[in-house]
């Protein structure tokens, strides 16, 4: 008998090959579906043998046990989805959900994505997880790991013959028609195809198209511009329990300098109302005050900014009100909604950061760290 943990951590991903992003640099995108709403990402400084890394956590883990997307100073990256099509055993739920576990542990030890299937080879059955765990790494691989508690199945972004591998929540290998997330992942690989087509890949794709798009692959149609007031909440990518878009940017196997040059851009919060910032480790800059958990209850001020936001899409508190989305609070006439305000300074965020990261580039390439 298949156990069920307690709590769904839905999500949506992608990996994105070098070969289609305009930047030549590989992408790992989470669009983030917790039952835990308050996150915070911090930045975790090497010690002992553990790499410094930067991830985010839940406000409800001030230890800092469970990293649920991040990347180290190496330049590898990790995020999860769930899975719920692959166990079959009795592992009692008190032993599951130790996926944000297993992460934070590759972030401290692992460089690249080989590295990673060591860490599950040898770490003790059962893992007490059930996921689809995707990596990328400063030499420019990458890939899923569909894993149990017991077993695991690689798919390699080299193998895959558009340059683009996506998750939601059913594996794969596991069994056919079980698990969540269909309808999601179809949405994912209309939205996405335009750009395989072309090629031109790039983080904002996700923060401020992907994570804000209403698109329903089941009902063939887009909502985001469709003028409607109220929508049901039911299968599109922004969910109500969504609470980040976060892409992380990776190197191109000649930038030989990972820790200054990957970027982790996140949308924290309800990402439709979301503004995106830039995360590095080290000397690149670090965590932005807003999005640490330096408010009360380690908080993020800036998740509890755009929580209350999200307050206003989802105000119907009685009955089933909360399956209901005020979508004119996003998208109106007037031009007013949080998603027309907000992308464009968030592109404006994008630029900004884009220039100091390509000086930083000529900077090591005139000392001879990038060639």
């Amino acid at each position: 008998m298949a156990a069920v943990a307690l709590v769904a951590w839905p999500c949506t991903s992608a990996i994105i090959s070098g070969s289609k992003t305009a930047s030549g640099r590989p992408l790992l995108w989470k669009h983030r579906d917790t039952g835990c709403p308050d996150n915070r990402v911090e930045l975790i400084k090497a010690h002992g043998d553990c790499y410094e890394f930067v991830a985010i956590f839940d406000a409800t883990d001030p230890a800092d046990t469970a990293a649920w997307t991040g990347f180290n100073e190496m330049g590898f990256a990790i995020m999860n989805t769930a899975s719920y099509n692959l166990n079959n055993d009795n592992v009692p739920e008190s032993e599951m959900d130790k996926e944000g576990v297993v992460m934070k542990l590759a972030l401290e030890h692992c460089v690249t994505v080989d590295d990673f299937e060591r860490l599950l080879q040898r770490l003790p059955k059962p893992l007490g997880v059930e996921a689809n765990f995707g990596v990328i790494d400063a030499q420019g691989n990458g890939a899923y790991f569909e894993t149990g508690n017991y077993t695991y199945k690689r798919y390699d972004l080299a193998d895959a013959p558009d340059g683009v591998l996506t998750r939601t929540n059913y594996s794969y290998s596991g069994r056919p028609d079980e698990g969540m997330g269909y309808v999601r992942h179809e949405n994912a690989k209309y939205l996405l195809a335009p750009h395989i087509a072309v090629g031109d890949f790039a983080p904002w794709i996700f923060t401020e198209q992907i994570s804000r798009s209403f698109y329903h692959s089941l009902l063939g149609k887009d909502f985001t511009h469709s003028d409607a007031e109220w929508i049901v909440d039911q299968d599109f990518i922004p969910r109500r329990i969504s609470t980040a878009s976060i892409v992380i940017e990776g190197v191109s196997p000649e930038e030989h300098e990972p820790a200054a040059l990957t970027t982790m851009w996140i949308a924290l919060g309800y990402p439709p109302c979301a503004e995106t910032f830039a995360v590095h480790v080290g000397e690149a800059g670090g965590v932005p005050e807003e999005l640490k958990g330096t408010g009360a209850n380690n908080h993020s001020p800036q998740c509890d900014k755009v929580r209350a936001r999200q307050a206003e899409v989802f105000s119907i508190e009685r009955g089933n009100g909360q399956h209901y989305l005020n979508l004119s609070k996003l998208y109106n006439k007037e031009g007013t909604g949080y998603c027309q305000q907000l992308v464009p300074k968030n592109m404006e965020m994008y630029k900004r950061e884009n220039e100091l990261r390509e000086s930083k580039k000529m900077a090591l390439i005139l000392e001879n760290r990038v060639w």
